[in-house]
């Protein structure tokens, strides 16, 4: 087998493991969310009432972590299948085979961490009152915050910055690129803190609908994935930050 076929083949392997992957989560999400159905967030986790902080955490951690593998791995994949590609060109030519799967470790690892921050603000959230304990949902105040702060991100330079990464996965592996195994969990962490900086305010506005509002993650999860993919990804995030503006006035307007 030429060494093409055996990319090809790679390429294949990788992209359906990480659409099964995905699969996995997104069944995952509409099974708690199907389950949170009707329920307070104290009823539908035991121990919340009882005032297990620790308890609380953990399951909310587990909740937005399986929740950003679903949103975030299916924008990273572009990345992933090229890493793929070139590790199997590199190994063909005497080079050590590194398994695609550290890099999305690497990756994984950054939203993980990002998960635990979001679990213990959600927790924070709920105990000011700021936050639904049943829907999951920010006060209109704090909502309409959060969508003009996400709005005016947008247009900032670290945005750009590290939208341009996410963008040009090419550009990336040409810049980043480690040899081994650790240097494949090293790129996918580096990866995984530019996609973390391109869209952590777009995660925050998972509060303004609600958290488990899986209309609201899936289209938060469609625009970072158009917003990465297509050519015209700043236009769109103009677009999309001038947008966001507008509506958190406006909410802030009706709340007050």
């Amino acid at each position: 087998m030429d060494v093409e076929a055996l990319v090809r083949r790679d390429r294949i392997v990788v992209a359906a493991g990480l659409t099964g992957i995905s699969l996995l989560a997104w069944l995952h999400l509409f099974q708690t969310a199907r389950h949170m159905g009707g329920l307070s967030m104290d009823a539908a986790m035991p121990g919340m009432a009882a005032g297990a902080a620790s308890r609380e955490v953990l399951l909310a951690f587990a909740m937005w972590a399986v929740m950003m593998v679903a949103m975030m791995l299916p924008s990273a994949a572009p990345i992933v299948l090229m890493f793929a590609g070139i590790n199997r060109r590199r190994a063909a030519s005497g080079g050590v085979s590194v398994p695609a799967g550290l890099f999305v470790a690497g990756y994984l690892i950054v939203w993980t961490a990002f998960s635990l921050l979001a679990a213990v603000a959600q927790w924070g959230l709920q105990r000011l009152a700021a936050v639904s304990a049943d829907t999951l949902t920010a006060t209109p105040a704090l909502g309409g915050a959060i969508l003009i702060v996400a709005g005016i991100y947008q247009f900032t330079p670290l945005k750009s910055a590290c939208l341009s990464q996410c963008q040009s996965p090419l550009g990336f592996v040409l810049n980043q690129w480690r040899e081994g195994a650790r240097g494949a969990v090293v790129m996918g962490l580096r990866h995984g803190m530019f996609c973390l900086g391109c869209c952590w305010t777009l995660m925050a506005l998972l509060f303004v609908a609600g958290v488990m509002n899986l209309l609201w993650v899936a289209a938060i999860a469609a625009f970072v994935l158009v917003e990465k993919l297509v050519p015209a990804g700043r236009l769109v995030s103009y677009t999309a930050g001038s947008l966001l503006i507008a509506f958190g006035r406006w909410v802030l307007a009706r709340a007050f």
